[in-house]
């Protein structure tokens, strides 16, 4: 939050002359910096995002497909990992055909409309995926602390509405923000330092107020970084508390081995998340940024599939029916 408020400090709220403004003409395009500033490292990174994307795409495609075809994995649990993988492909898809452009083109350019179109896909599926692993987290509470309870407090219709909701309230927040940054002047420069269209290079470029931007922002933040990330913890605390109190180590590991998998991916994505969002910082910084787009938008949703897979023997066994060589 630190960020947003310096970066507002940085962009002035008025002082901005409007006849100057009406001199300048407004950018109808920008270049994605991306990694051109180590060009000696282009090739090797173009091999290992392609590498990241085919096993994103491959692995989430195959557990999307494993969890329709079988009915024996038509459990809450599965059918939140379902819409898991769905956002995993909608997130990377959205931001890395163009990160692998830009590496093997000389200049990386992509227009206005194509950069909110890109913001809304990216924040749309991240944003998500945040609201998503908290209700995970609350189908492990039901599963273990709620036994007997779980399938009157999980039920398919429940669970279909907590889907929705995730979907649709990520989806009007991020129209939200992007109609918000549709509504800034972009005179120059055109630069966005990122391999992606994102907020923060985009308010720092813009040559209109953004104190609007900055608030909305910020109050995003307040839910989806803290106060979502509390719930998840609440949950996790009431769970490690029921593990306790069992009385054999069997049943313990049994508890702990259905929700592992989720911890995992939980810690991941919100280390990403804090690293690059709420951190401390004093000002904007283009390479740490960078290095959390990368762990977010290609490393979880490379590692999501693999984790859950690898941890979970009911899947394990409906991917052999896919394919074989599982």
């Amino acid at each position: 939050m630190k960020l947003l408020v310096e970066m507002h400090q940085k962009v002035p709220e008025t002082g901005i002359n409007p006849k100057m403004m009406s001199n300048q003409t407004l950018l109808t395009q920008f270049i994605l910096q991306g990694f051109s500033e180590h060009p000696e490292y282009q090739l090797l990174l173009f091999c290992c995002f392609l590498l990241l994307y085919t096993v994103a795409l491959t692995g989430n495609i195959l557990i999307i497909l494993a969890i329709s075809l079988n009915p024996g994995l038509h459990t809450p649990m599965y059918f939140f990992l379902f819409n898991l993988a769905t956002m995993d492909i909608i997130c990377t898809s959205s931001i890395m055909p163009k990160a692998l452009q830009g590496l093997v083109s000389q200049k990386n350019t992509i227009s206005f409309g194509g950069c909110m179109a890109q913001l809304y896909f990216l924040t749309w599926a991240a944003s998500s995926e945040l609201l998503l692993l908290t209700v995970m987290a609350y189908d492990r509470y039901a599963a273990i602390c709620h036994p007997l309870h779980y399938g009157t407090m999980m039920s398919r219709a429940f669970c279909s509405l907590l889907v929705a909701s995730v979907w649709m309230l990520c989806a009007l927040n991020t129209a939200i923000h992007t109609g918000l940054m549709l509504r800034l002047d972009f005179c120059g420069p055109s630069v966005i330092t990122h391999f992606f269209c994102e907020v923060p290079p985009l308010l720092l470029l813009s040559c209109s107020s953004t104190y609007v931007n900055s608030i909305m922002i910020v109050l995003a933040d307040a839910f989806y970084g803290i106060l979502n990330f509390l719930m998840t913890i609440v949950s996790y605390g009431f769970i490690i508390s029921s593990i306790l109190k069992m009385q054999t180590v069997e049943g313990k590991q049994k508890a702990f081995s259905t929700c592992s998998s989720h911890l995992m991916v939980v810690c991941m994505y919100y280390t990403a998340v804090f690293y690059a969002y709420i951190s401390p910082v004093s000002s904007y910084d283009a390479e740490k940024s960078k290095l959390a787009g990368v762990l977010y938008t290609m490393l979880s949703p490379t590692l999501n599939p693999i984790i859950y897979t690898l941890r979970n023997k009911e899947v394990k066994a409906a991917l052999r029916k896919l394919c074989p060589f599982f």
